[in-house]
């Protein structure tokens, strides 16, 4: 009986927390019940900015991802398209970004033995990402990221654009072939591989580099209306990938992009059954478990930043089913790992974007620009072969300067120091470790942090002043009753603080006068079995002494988890409860005193004293109430 007692709790809890801000999966629909023309021709033309955008990041980010440009584009438009029909913000643009292409790149640049089958292995590494987002989401795991603090993200994004530069300094200086790759797996090797080849720069390189970076910043100053990134590519693309493609002798072996054919459209279902592909799996799961947080959390700060400018509610699990399902349909259509873009989806909303289906329209233009990409190749002019990889990679570099925050940084290093220890942690560990290896790094040191500080509980020594009022027991006061001590409990009783508050109730347990301890537990938050089992010991401990513990001030939350427990049959042992005797004595909201007033006087029954006169304030009237 008691086990399936047990049980029906066990499933109503389960219950609950499912029923508890449940995820939905089609919340589109509210949307296109009250959609019209005036909205769509906002999103259709917010759509069409974010697409010029979003084609040349495509393109950037599967540069530095170390993947041919279709997988750019085909995540770009895939996350652009299907992420709208989940998500809870009505701004977000999803698809590759510098953070995630460049951890995947770091992934694959310490393990070359998996590099010659990324045509097999991505689409099973962008899958995993999807299912666990989408687990996380039903599980809402999202609701734990605002615990991971924001200095690891500045300091991994920090990072992250230093490796990004360095690695774009090989194209940009004609020296991809000349630098040896697998000496710079690691941003040490890379520095010195780059400088020992410096002499042997390629002129040619240097120049439509440094002319693209030109227009670029050019047009920043001059036109920042205009979308810049994609022009420049463009400008760069039209006279430097001409003379390319015409076979100028200056210009004869510069490196171009390889245009994709209709081929590289079609679907490319993960192969799953087979013999070696749990093999695999086991292979990316530390890669893809970091994507999936990454993205995760990079798309939780972005729809929270965008929250803060329309007014919007941010829905963190909602947001993060959007990651799970756009990442699932890439891994299907081919692309690779997609995630929240801060700068397209910024764009979107200053583009004038009224509803998520701008998203989808963005989506449905990149699909047609892919098409157009795969068709010139028939008509015989493939138009990625005009895209000239030095000039990709000093827009890439420009790019990546721009993820600097320097006031964010400058803000993590002045405001705490556990807030600067974990960014300059997590910049360093970009450095040194891999990508997927450094940003759990970063959140390591931040949790250690966090729960140093949040397992500390305060114990403060209590009295009744003469007004019936708790105060703090001064120093120069004696206990009103010396044997009787009330201690007050303020903090978290998590298990990573609960050795600390058995040793502090120990302590004050070791003043000979003192033979009873009431411990008033109303702000006290978050007890688990860590803490129950010390509480446990710490009861058994005094009686073994001849001592005497009494609970006050229990919210129901505390009670619940000690009569679930079994806890407190412990602490009720001796108590004749037919005649009212009790150990434990609930908060009253209206009057939070009262409590610690009857366990005052269960104190004095225990002692067989009722010396004392107990008042208690009672309302805002100042009436009081003398026993």
């Amino acid at each position: 009986m008691k086990i399936s007692r047990t049980l029906a709790h066990l499933i109503r809890d389960v219950r609950d927390f499912f029923a508890a801000e449940r995820v939905v999966f089609a919340p589109f629909l509210r949307d296109l019940r009250h959609y019209d023309v005036v909205k769509f021709r906002a999103d259709a033309w917010a759509g069409a900015n974010v697409t010029v955008l979003a084609i040349a990041q495509g393109i950037a980010f599967a540069a530095i991802a170390g993947l041919p440009v279709v997988y750019g584009i085909i995540s770009t438009a895939v996350a652009a398209f299907v992420a709208p029909l989940f998500a809870g913000s009505r701004h977000t643009i999803l698809g590759p970004t510098n953070a995630t292409a460049f951890m995947l790149f770091s992934f694959f640049s310490v393990n070359p033995g998996l590099t010659g089958r990324l045509g097999e292995l991505i689409p099973l590494l962008v899958m995993m990402v999807g299912i666990m987002a989408a687990v996380g989401a039903v599980f809402r795991v999202a609701d734990l990221l605002q615990y991971i603090s924001r200095s690891v993200l500045v300091g991994y994004i920090s990072g992250a654009a230093v490796l990004i530069v360095a690695n774009q300094l090989k194209p940009f200086l004609g020296l991809s072939g000349v630098v040896d790759e697998e000496t710079s797996s690691t941003f040490i090797g890379l520095l010195f591989g780059l400088l020992r080849a410096l002499p042997q720069t390629h002129w040619v390189s240097l120049l439509i580099g440094g002319g693209t970076l030109l227009v670029f910043v050019a047009m920043r100053k001059w036109r920042p209306a205009w979308p810049a990134f994609a022009l420049s590519l463009l400008v760069s693309s039209v006279i430097f990938g001409s003379l390319i493609r015409s076979g100028h002798p200056a210009f004869k072996g510069e490196a171009t992009f390889a245009t994709f054919g209709f081929p590289d459209l079609m679907l490319k279902m993960p192969h799953l059954v087979r013999a070696d592909i749990f093999t695999d799996i086991s292979a990316l799961l530390s890669i893809a478990f970091a994507l999936a947080f990454l993205a995760s959390l990079e798309n939780t700060l972005m729809a929270k930043t965008l929250a803060s400018k329309t007014g919007d509610r941010p829905d963190v699990n909602q947001d993060m089913l959007a990651v799970g399902m756009a990442n699932l349909a890439t891994a299907v259509a081919g692309g690779m790992p997609a995630s929240g873009s801060l700068t397209r989806s910024m764009l979107n909303h200053e583009s004038g974007a009224r509803t998520r289906f701008a998203s989808l329209i963005s989506g449905i233009y990149t699909m047609a620009f892919a098409a157009l990409i795969a068709a010139s190749v028939g008509w015989g002019v493939p138009l990625i072969d005009y895209v000239p990889k030095a000039a990709l990679a000093a827009l890439v570099i420009a790019l990546s300067f721009s993820l600097f925050n320097l006031r964010h940084i400058r803000i993590c290093l002045r405001s705490t120091t556990d807030d600067a220890v974990v960014l300059v942690t997590t910049f360093v560990a970009t450095l040194l470790a891999p990508l997927h290896v450094a940003i759990f790094i970063g959140v390591a040191i931040s949790i250690t942090l966090f729960l140093r500080k949040a397992s500390r509980p305060f114990l403060i020594e209590y009295e009744f002043s003469e007004a019936g009022e708790l105060r703090e027991m001064g120093e120069k006061r004696q206990r009103p009753i010396p044997a009787i001590s009330i201690v007050h409990v303020e903090g978290d009783l998590f298990f990573g603080a609960a050795e600390l508050f058995r040793t502090q109730i120990q302590r004050t347990v070791s003043d000979p006068a003192i033979q009873v301890i009431i411990l008033r537990l109303k702000n006290a938050r978050h007890l688990d079995a860590t803490s129950v089992m010390a509480l446990e010991d710490l009861i058994l401990y005094m009686r073994k002494e001849g001592l005497h513990l009494i609970v006050s001030g229990a919210t129901r939350e505390v009670y619940r988890v000690l009569k679930k427990s079994g806890i407190l049959v412990t602490l009720q042992a001796g108590c004749d409860r037919r005649a009212g005797e009790s150990n434990i004595f609930l908060t009253n909201p209206r009057n939070p005193n009262l409590s610690t007033r009857a366990a005052l006087k269960r104190a004095q029954q225990l002692l067989g004293t009722d010396k004392a006169d107990i008042r208690i304030f009672y309302d805002p009237n100042k009436h009081a109430a003398a026993t």
